[in-house]
């Protein structure tokens, strides 16, 4: 779907990633980003906070069944398998998910809807979105002090 190709972000924070807060796969994602990112390019936003609700409807996300996590890269925000490329492009050691890009875009989405379609059904799904340790509370936008 065309809605998911790259989209200009540039007033959004580079390293932005707008996740699915109450699914078990995706706040796993970020659990696995967290430790990785030492340097602290990734910031976090749960598609359930008002501005992660807000930007989801920017980019033609459904905040009430998101379909697709979004990250912020050099001003652009990518969808489904490229923002999960990205991700791994920007934490050290990672950088071979660039080489996933030789997989054609279509490819990659529909891969990665199958699971997004079952990810609550395999992975599970939480009844309130993570809830960031006091240590790593300044990554996550949107989240209460």
């Amino acid at each position: 779907m065309s809605r998911w190709r790259p989209q200009p972000a540039s007033d959004l924070p580079e390293g932005l990633i707008l996740f699915d807060g109450v699914c078990v796969l995706c706040s796993g994602m970020v659990a696995f980003v967290i430790p990785r990112d030492r340097a602290e390019r990734f910031r976090f936003l749960a598609i359930q906070s008002e501005a992660g609700t807000a930007l989801a409807r920017r980019f033609g996300i459904q905040p009430d069944d998101p379909e697709a996590v979004a990250v912020v890269s050099g001003g652009i925000a990518y969808f489904k398998a490229d923002a999960a490329i990205a991700i791994g492009r920007g934490l050290p050691g990672y950088g071979w998910a660039v080489l996933l890009k030789a997989v054609p875009r279509p490819i990659r989405d529909f891969l990665y809807d199958c699971i997004a379609r079952n990810r609550y059904r395999l992975f599970g799904k939480r009844e309130t979105c993570l809830m960031p340790t006091p240590e790593i509370r300044a990554r996550f936008l949107g989240s209460s002090s």
